[in-house]
Parts: C-alpha cells; sequence; structure tokens
C-alpha cells in the first residue's frame, strides 16, 4: 500500500467517530490558543516596552500564575455547580476583557492586579473543557480525543508564538487586543455551537451534586496520590522554559541558541502527537505513565551531559516523546478517577497541579543552580522522574474497569459516560 494511502486512512481513523459537539470544542481550543500572546510576551512587554526590571516582571508572572492557581478549583467548582457551557462562557468572556485591559493600564500595582486576573479567568476554563470532552466523548475514544486536543494547543501555541514576534515589533497592544478578540470568538463558539454536556441526573439532582465537595476530594487518597505525581512530573516540564534556559546562558549559549533547541519540542509534538496517539490509545495507562515519568526524568538528566546545541536538542526529542504520551494519558486516568457527579471538581484539582508547579519550578531550579550547579538540577529531575514512575506502578494495580456510555435525553445532543468510582 503506497505511503500516502496509508498515511491518509491513518489520519481518518485518528479523527473518526468522535461527536461534533467535540469538534467545536477542539476548535475553540485551537482558536484561543493561535491568539495567544501575554503569557509568551509579558516579561518582554514589560522590561523592553515598558522599562520595568527583571524583578517586577517576575513578581507579575508568579502572580499571572498565582491567579491560576486559585481558579483551578474555583472553575472546577463552577463546572459541577453552573454547568460546563456556562464555564466557558464566563471564563472566556472574562478573559477576553481581562487581557485587553491589561494593555491600557501603566501603574505598576494595576499591571500586577489585572495580570493576576488575566491568569485566573484564562485558567478557569480548563476544568469545564476536560469536563466537557469526557461528557461527549466514549470511553474508549477519550485518549485519542485528549491527544487531539493536546495537538491543538501546541499547534496553535507554535503559530501565535511566531506571529506574536512580528506583532510585537509593531505594536504590544495590538498583541493584547487580537488575543481578547480571539478569546471572546471562542465565547461565541460556545455559545452557539455547545449544548450543555453536563449529565442530566447531575443537572437536576441538588442534592447529589452537592454530595460531591472539595472535601470529597482531598480525602480520596488514590486520586490525591494520583494529584502529587503529576505535580511531580509538570515539575520535570516545567524546567523546559525555567532551568533551561538559565542553565544555557549560564554555559555560554546565546537566546537563538536556546529558542532552537526549544523549538524542537513544539515542531515534534505538532509531527508526532496523531501517530503516537494511535500507538498508545488501547494500551495499557499504568505502563505509559510509568514509561513516560521515567523518560521524562532521564530526558532532563541527559542535559547534564549536553555541550552543544544539537544534544541539547536530542534530549529535548527525548522528554518532548515522554510528554506527548504523558499529557493524554494523565488527562484520561484523571476522568476515569472521578465520580460523574464531580468531574469539574476533579479536573481543577488535577489542573491545580500543574498551576502549582509553575510557581515552584523557578524557585527550586535558580536554587539549585545557583547553590549545587545545574548538574544537580539535571541529577535530580532524573530522581524525580523515577520517583513518579515507581509511584505510578504502586497506585494503578487496581485501577477500576470503564463501563461502556449510556445515552442521555436525546435534546441534550450528547452523551454521559456511568459512575466510575473515585476509589
Amino acid at each position: 500500500m503506497p505511503y500516502a494511502t496509508r498515511a491518509r486512512r491513518a489520519v481518518q481513523e485518528t479523527v473518526s467517530g468522535l461527536p461534533r459537539e467535540f469538534w467545536w470544542l477542539w476548535t475553540s481550543t485551537l482558536v484561543n490558543r493561535l491568539g495567544a500572546f501575554v503569557a509568551t510576551f509579558m516579561a518582554l512587554y514589560l522590561t523592553l516596552d515598558r522599562g520595568y526590571s527583571a524583578t517586577y516582571a517576575g513578581l507579575v508572572a508568579a502572580l499571572h500564575g498565582l491567579g491560576g492557581v486559585v481558579s483551578s478549583l474555583g472553575g472546577g467548582v463552577m463546572t459541577d455547580r453552573l454547568g460546563r457551557r456556562p464555564t466557558l462562557l464566563i471564563a472566556q468572556a472574562s478573559t477576553a476583557v481581562s487581557v485587553a485591559l491589561l494593555g491600557f493600564v501603566r501603574d505598576p500595582v494595576a499591571i500586577a492586579g489585572v495580570a493576576f486576573l488575566v491568569g485566573a479567568a484564562s485558567n478557569a476554563s480548563r476544568p469545564a473543557v476536560q469536563a466537557m470532552m469526557a461528557d461527549i466523548v466514549r470511553p474508549e475514544d477519550r485518549i485519542r480525543a485528549f491527544s487531539l486536543n493536546y495537538w491543538a494547543i501546541n499547534l496553535g501555541f507554535a503559530i501565535s508564538s511566531m506571529a506574536a514576534g512580528f506583532i510585537a515589533e509593531v505594536s504590544y497592544l495590538a498583541g493584547f487586543l487580537i488575543e481578547a478578540g480571539m478569546t471572546m470568538v471562542c465565547a461565541i463558539v460556545v455559545f452557539l455551537k455547545l449544548p450543555e454536556s453536563k449529565p442530566a441526573e447531575v443537572a437536576t439532582t441538588t442534592a447529589r451534586d452537592d454530595s460531591v465537595g472539595l472535601g470529597t476530594v482531598l480525602r480520596d487518597g488514590r486520586f490525591m496520590s494520583v494529584v502529587g505525581l503529576s505535580f511531580l512530573v509538570a515539575l520535570i516540564f516545567q524546567q523546559a522554559s525555567v532551568g533551561l534556559p538559565v542553565a544555557m546562558g549560564e554555559a555560554g549559549f546565546t537566546p537563538a541558541e536556546y529558542g532552537m533547541a526549544v523549538a524542537v519540542n513544539g515542531v515534534l509534538i505538532v509531527v508526532l502527537q496523531i501517530p503516537v496517539t494511535r500507538f498508545i490509545e488501547h494500551r495499557d495507562p499504568r505502563r505509559l505513565l510509568v514509561v513516560s515519568s521515567v523518560l521524562a526524568g532521564y530526558g532532563f538528566g541527559l542535559t547534564a551531559f549536553a555541550g552543544s546545541v544539537g544534544v541539547i536538542a536530542l534530549t529535548v526529542c527525548v522528554w518532548t516523546l515522554a510528554e506527548i504520551v504523558n499529557a493524554p494519558t494523565q488527562t484520561g486516568l484523571v476522568v476515569r478517577l472521578s465520580p460523574l457527579h464531580g468531574r469539574g471538581r476533579y479536573q481543577g484539582m488535577y489542573t491545580m497541579s500543574w498551576s502549582v508547579a509553575a510557581l515552584v519550578a523557578p524557585l527550586m531550579s535558580g536554587f539549585v543552580i545557583d547553590r549545587f550547579g545545574a548538574e544537580w538540577l539535571w541529577g535530580l529531575c532524573a530522581v524525580v522522574g523515577t520517583v513518579a514512575g515507581l509511584g505510578y506502578h504502586v497506585l494503578m494495580r487496581r485501577l477500576p474497569e470503564e463501563e461502556a456510555p449510556t445515552p442521555v435525553e436525546p435534546d441534550v445532543g450528547v452523551r454521559s459516560q456511568p459512575e466510575v468510582g473515585a476509589g
């Protein structure tokens, strides 16, 4: 069979069988990431355009991350109480307004406050997106759906990063307004095309909806252990944007060389996410998480032996493969361990593990590099990856089986999944 025919068939099998609502949600994700500007160029905007110090820029970045930590739980609660669609509308509309406002404020205190609001608003939609995908996609298709969504995130971010560089040369304000406009487009798409997917039995039974609170999530020992392991893995992946550039700078590499090395990450995700998904979607998630955790740790660990941009790029290939496998598998596991009527809160807690890692990683990497040297940071990554892999191996020995989905009322237009015990 010719290669082109095989490739076309592979793509068709990857995208087929997913509901229409998923593709509208996928489109919303892609448009959102295509308009990403603030997260990419915030530091340059504050230091070069506004003339603030690097310390102040770091404080604003930390407040942006803190907003994400707070809204992870808040967005999860809103997802379960208000529903997926209202939460997405509120989060995306709030993001659009706050991003536009950030382009106009000039007072340093006001900039810091609005940056916190941007981080909170933009992160609040994540639990709703993940819960809605779990609602509308059959269990056997979830890994594929989460992979396609992750692919859209990275494709959009890769394109927006390149476009943002040109936009910044013309006007930073234009970048803020473009992001605000595209985020509002996402809110409109959600309003017009996505029906509420919150399972009917949850939407009509208040007592049952209230039975899963944040305390329930915190008392779920196995799930919280998975959240802790997710935090460890996130600490490793965060080094791509915090530890790696600092270490390369101290080793005499230029910013352009760091950019070339880390660009391999985005390119590989766009190229390999779909074919790798076909390989992993029906395989044991425990084994995938163990292997990806170890691969991530030792991928960064190998950086200690890299003396050139080419070798660093090879290490990027190793941990990027781990990221491609880990991201959809981890998200699918969170859904599998979440009770049907508490998906938003569970997804919010999982999202928070990454938000907290984004706060901790810069402090950890800076301390280790300053006190002990970059080689110790990369060695620590290998240790953390090993610990996470062992943790997944132990915790997932008795993973609950998923059942086939049952349809909800015809006018809802989506499917709900039967409840899966949270262990």
